[in-house]
């Protein structure tokens, strides 16, 4: 079966299927209520990663022979366990460590079973091959980390459908090229059932991915950085479709959730807090506050990501030992510049905003509301 044939078939299943689940959510009340560090205004169901679920699977089950591929059925259980490990999460609320545990047993699966791990740095730091117990201590790092850190950019509507839409686009056109058309299709897949959740997720959402669909989403995405990092490294010097920077490109793939995460613990260290302390600090909580929407700034990260995408397609002569310090290099940077926008832009909102005691006393008005919400730390500061 084509790949389209497989992307229309989670595309359609998604499209009917969403709107049923919704209406079965608000009918039964099974949403996220506003508050706290949330920033959606209304009861929205959660949990969209149901059908994220149910739509990738019954497109497998289409072409069946995902099923006859063993890597492949050792992919799927994984992605399977960190479903089911989302979606209890939503229903009951497991522990760190439990989340931690389902994790961990999907990331042995990967390297034990699917054999997919990094075998080498194909010349970085003049290594070309890694012994086999620092090849899968490696690797299990890599997939926890990338699935916890795009886990963590999942607070925003359209955020982590958007990054993950952008990833799975670039994974099915890079595995065509170079011959791996199993997990092309698999991408394929992922590509529609994430575009079908994208239709009711954006601004304003009727409803969330929720760890059902981050936590599998992002494991799933973890383990094709690591194929691609390993596939890439060992393709030919002749092959046109060959990154001679395969970490630094595996690094770019994935920096929108690997600088919020790095930024995020880095932060929270420096106010000397547990770096795994829930906070409103996250890079898309920090551009909400300069006055963007929802809508922009997912297509402000949209596009950084982009750059990030085209800086390692224009730079494939060059190896890791030059691209890795390029890639952090202008992450920092461009991180550092987003910061000085963002506070900017926020110190002009503040000072044009009247004082918080004019607000409160006219705090009936739905669009100052608003604003306290969204500026009170820095509209407290303008007063004094």
């Amino acid at each position: 079966m084509s790949a389209i044939t497989l992307f229309l078939i989670a595309l359609i299943i998604g499209l009917l299927t969403m709107p049923i689940l919704i209406r079965i959510f608000l009918k039964m009340k099974v949403t996220d209520a506003p508050g706290g560090r949330k920033i959606h205004k209304a009861q929205t169901p959660s949990m969209g990663g149901i059908v994220i679920y149910l739509a990738s699977m019954v497109s497998f089950l289409f072409g069946a022979y995902f099923f006859e591929i063993e890597e492949l059925r050792y992919v799927l259980a994984a992605f399977t366990l960190l479903f089911f490990t989302g979606l209890s999460d939503d229903l009951t609320t497991l522990s760190p460590l439990q989340k931690l545990a389902a994790q961990c047993i999907g990331g042995l699966l990967i390297i034990f079973f699917a054999d997919i791990r990094i075998s080498g740095f194909f010349g970085f730091l003049g290594i070309e091959e890694l012994p086999l117990w620092l090849s899968y201590l490696i690797t299990f790092i890599v997939i926890i980390a990338l699935t916890n850190a795009f886990n963590l950019v999942d607070g925003l509507d359209g955020l982590a459908g958007t990054l993950s839409l952008l990833n799975f686009s670039f994974f099915a056109w890079w595995f065509m090229v170079t011959g791996n058309d199993p997990y092309s299709k698999l991408c394929m897949v992922f590509i529609g059932a994430v575009v079908a959740f994208l239709v009711f997720n954006w601004q304003p959402a009727k409803i969330f991915m929720g760890d059902t669909g981050s936590l599998s989403i992002g494991f799933i995405l973890a383990v094709l950085t690591v194929l691609f990092i390993d596939s890439n490294g060992k393709l030919t010097e002749t092959n046109p479709w060959k990154f001679n920077a395969p970490i630094a490109s595996g690094i770019a793939l994935m920096i929108i959730p690997i600088y919020d995460t790095s930024r995020v613990f880095i932060k929270r260290i420096r106010r000397k807090k547990s770096p795994f302390s829930p906070d409103k600090s996250h890079v898309h909580h920090f551009l909400l506050r300069s006055g963007l929407s929802h809508g922009q700034v997912v297509l402000l990260l949209g596009f950084i990501k982009l750059i990030f995408f085209g800086l390692i397609i224009s730079t494939t002569s060059i190896s890791d030992e030059w691209m890795i310090p390029i890639i952090v290099g202008s992450c920092i940077l461009l991180g550092l510049r987003l910061d000085a926008f963002t506070l900017s832009r926020v110190r002009y909102l503040a000072k044009k905003s009247p004082p918080v005691l004019a607000l409160r006393s006219v705090s009936s008005d739905p669009s100052i509301n608003g604003l306290l919400n969204k500026f009170p730390e820095e509209i407290k500061l303008s007063e004094n």
